[in-house]
C-alpha cells in the first residue's frame, strides 16, 4: 500500500519508518531539509515541502495514497491548515494528529473521524493498523505478546467461541467482544464502543463485532488471514 506522511517530527518519522519496514511505499514530507536528509535512507521517499502550500501538496500523488497522515504536532495552526487543504483536495482518507481538545473539536467539525493522540507508542500502533485493515487497534504488552482489536472474521460469524476453537487452533485468547454503535450529535457522527464483558465459551461472535484478542502477533495474524 502507499501512504503519505506529512510532518516528520518524532511521531511522523517513527510512523514512516515503521510503515516502510512493513513493506509499504511511504512518501514522507517535511519543510526541514536536514530532517529529509536524515531520513532519505529509512523512508521509501522523502520530499522537502511546505504542507500548507496548496501547489506543493498538490504535486504529491494524493489520489494514489491509501491514506494521508498529518503528523504535525508542534504547530497546531499548520496542522489544521494542512488538514483543511487535504479536505479541499478531496483526499479520500485523512488521519490527523491531535495535541489538544480544541484541535480535536476542529477536526471533528471538518468531519475528520480518524485521529491519533501523541502517545509514545502511537506511531507503531497506527502502522500496525494501516498494515492490516482488519486490525482496529493494538497494544503491545511485551516484546512477545500483544492485545489486538480485530473484526470478527466472516467465517466465524454466528459461531460461539467454543465452536470456533480459536485458542487451540491459533494459540490466542479472546478476552471480550465489542459492539460498535453510531450516534449523531450536531451533525457529527461518532462511533461508540461497548464491551460485552469477559468472554465465555458460549459467547457468540456476531457480524460487525470486534474481538479483543491476546497472544503473539504472528498467531493473531494467522487468525485474521485464515479467517477471512
Amino acid at each position: 500500500m502507499k501512504y503519505i506522511v506529512l510532518g516528520l517530527g518524532h511521531f511522523g518519522r517513527s510512523l514512516g519508518i515503521h510503515l516502510t519496514e512493513l513493506g509499504h511505499e511511504v512518501i514522507g514530507a517535511d519543510r526541514n531539509l536536514s530532517i529529509i536528509e536524515q531520513l532519505k535512507d529509512k523512508i521509501t521517499h522523502t520530499v522537502c515541502l511546505d504542507t500548507t502550500d496548496r501547489e506543493a501538496v498538490s504535486s504529491l500523488p494524493l489520489k494514489d495514497a491509501h491514506a494521508v497522515i498529518v503528523a504535525i504536532g508542534e504547530d497546531e495552526g499548520a496542522s489544521l491548515m494542512t488538514v483543511a487543504l487535504l479536505k479541499q483536495l478531496k483526499v479520500k482518507r485523512i488521519i490527523g494528529r491531535i495535541v489538544s481538545d480544541l484541535q480535536k473539536t476542529v477536526l471533528e467539525a471538518m468531519e475528520i473521524n480518524e485521529y491519533i493522540m501523541p502517545e509514545e507508542e502511537a506511531a507503531e500502533r497506527l502502522a500496525m493498523r494501516l498494515d492490516n485493515i482488519d486490525i482496529v487497534d493494538s497494544f503491545k504488552v511485551s516484546d512477545k505478546y500483544s492485545i489486538v482489536e480485530t473484526k470478527v472474521p466472516a467465517r466465524y460469524v454466528g459461531m460461539t467461541l467454543r465452536e470456533a476453537n480459536l485458542t487451540n487452533l491459533y494459540k490466542v485468547i479472546v478476552l471480550t467482544t465489542v459492539k460498535i454503535t453510531e450516534t449523531k450529535k450536531d451533525g457529527v457522527t461518532k462511533e461508540q464502543k461497548e464491551a460485552s464483558g469477559i468472554a465465555a465459551s458460549e459467547t457468540i461472535m456476531e457480524e460487525g463485532d470486534i474481538l479483543v484478542v491476546f497472544g503473539e502477533l504472528s498467531n493473531i495474524n494467522k487468525l485474521i488471514q485464515k479467517g477471512e
